[in-house]
């Protein structure tokens, strides 16, 4: 009998964990960290309800830090088994976990220093050494190659369109009555998305976990570099500067393709470009080495060399160098993670860019609830940033076709070819989208959905 728990990513988009047990054997799909309000991020501080040291692998779909970045406090912990991912997915995962750890030692320096932080002393969750005990524990495997991750589970890594690496995980639990099969979706990407191949069909499966990040909304229809190329010359008009919140893996690397498109082709006229992210630079090195993962469709006879054009884009590695950037007034382009604007340095733009209504803040992605970014999208007239209450002046512009997340319509089209599973199980979405998408699946395809909560564990048979 084959037993799934949902640790995470259930009634939220956050926190992925999914636990497999069969035979005396357990396997964790994905090991994520809870991000966005106080009460989930307060989540990666429990003890979990489970020991790491009773789990034999873990297997991840992608490297977004809502589905590793958990994983060093998890080895700490004890976890002793191996950890699976594409070869893609391990780099930009050390990449990653090396920031997100040296992020919670500043943030948490910083909190000290201000005095702003509850905790006394405020802490980090694991540190870079525990990260690069953990990458020790990495083992790659190929796309469409079954591996055996530990004792009846054996697994296969399918293309899910959402980042360099990134995957749908088809297993197939193989005992001697019977093999039961799953498939879990991880995110789906977009179809026709800047950079990324279409994801690939799903395989047939007895249940599916399916995550639901859009399942109540369509995105905005057109393309994502007609609509950069329009938010940019309406930013240039104004005369201010336009700060895109990005994902220094992924959401960057799409940007400085779309940007550097619109400049060859002269769409756009050449202003300042500033890429203002340590790891955007290391990561868009890594997306160089995959150039025959990238889909080039935007930019006319493009090859990757043209992808990631360094010409026009000025490259910020230092603290020094980046605050100097506060010193520019006229029209310009910052890309700056974090791409919801929980850390990073997006929260010292969005201090200076913020106040002046000539500015642009351009939010290019899901904005978890609790976060900046969704205050923002809410229409907050104020955010707080280091302990100040930030008025917000500026022009601020949504792009959801930058989105690496499938919409609605994006889903029941990926789901279209797949013949109907015994249970789907909708994951990594907020109740509302969750629930709409269940509603969806009753209503036009009757099948079996169930939203599964916390800590809630279901019997496969």
């Amino acid at each position: 009998m084959t037993r799934i728990t949902f640790h995470g990513a259930a009634e939220t988009v956050t926190g992925s964990k999914y636990l497999l047990e069969a035979n005396g054997t357990s396997v964790l799909v994905d090991c994520g960290l809870f991000q966005g309000r106080k009460d989930l991020r307060e989540r990666n501080w429990h003890k979990l309800p489970f020991s790491p040291k009773s789990v034999n692998a873990v297997v991840l779909t992608h490297s977004h830090i809502d589905h590793i970045g958990y994983l060093p406090r998890f080895i700490k912990d004890g976890c002793i088994g191996p950890v699976y991912c594409t070869p893609a997915s391990e780099e930009i995962g050390e990449l990653l976990l090396l920031d997100s750890a040296k992020m919670q030692q500043e943030d948490a320096e910083y909190a000290n220093k201000k005095g702003f932080s509850k905790h006394k002393p405020a802490l980090p969750l694991y540190n870079e050494y525990d990260v690069k005990r953990a990458m020790r524990k990495f083992r790659t495997v190929q796309r469409d190659e079954w591996f055996q991750a530990a004792g009846p589970f054996w697994m296969r890594y399918h293309d899910a369109g959402h980042l360099l690496g990134s995957s749908m995980i088809e297993v197939e639990v193989r005992e001697p009555a019977k093999t039961t099969r799953l498939l879990f979706s991880g995110d789906v990407g977009r179809y026709g998305a800047p950079l990324y191949f279409d994801p690939q069909p799903p395989p047939a499966c007895d249940f599916l976990i399916c995550e639901t990040t859009y399942g109540d909304r369509d995105h905005k229809p057109g393309s994502a570099i007609d609509s950069l190329q329009k938010v940019v010359l309406d930013s240039i008009a104004r005369g201010g500067v336009m700060v895109i919140a990005s994902f220094a893996v992924g959401r960057a690397q799409q940007l400085m393709y779309l940007l550097s498109t619109l400049l060859r082709e002269r769409r756009i006229p050449e202003i300042p470009i500033f890429l203002d992210s340590p790891m955007a630079v290391s990561g868009t090195k890594i997306y160089q080495y995959y150039a025959e993962e990238h889909d080039l469709i935007e930019g006319l006879n493009c090859t990757s060399a043209d992808a990631f054009d360094m010409q026009h884009i000025h490259l910020t590695r230092t603290t020094e160098e980046s605050k100097r950037i506060n010193s520019h007034r006229s029209a310009a382009v910052i890309i700056s993670s974090s791409g919801m604007m929980v850390g990073g340095r997006i929260l010292h733009h969005l201090k200076q860019r913020l106040p002046d209504p000539r500015n642009t803040i351009v939010l290019g992605g899901f904005q978890a609830e609790g976060t900046r970014g969704r205050a923002l999208q809410d229409g907050a007239r104020s955010i707080r940033v280091h302990g100040q209450d930030i008025p917000v002046r500026s022009a601020v512009v949504e792009m959801t076709e930058l989105s690496g997340h499938a919409d609605r319509g994006e889903l029941l089209r990926w789901l279209q070819p797949l013949p109907p599973p015994k249970t789907v199980f909708l994951t990594h979405g907020e109740v509302p989208s969750a629930s709409a998408f269940a509603d969806r699946l009753r209503q036009t395809r009757s099948w079996n959905c169930v939203l599964p909560r916390m800590g809630e564990s279901f019997e496969l048979d």
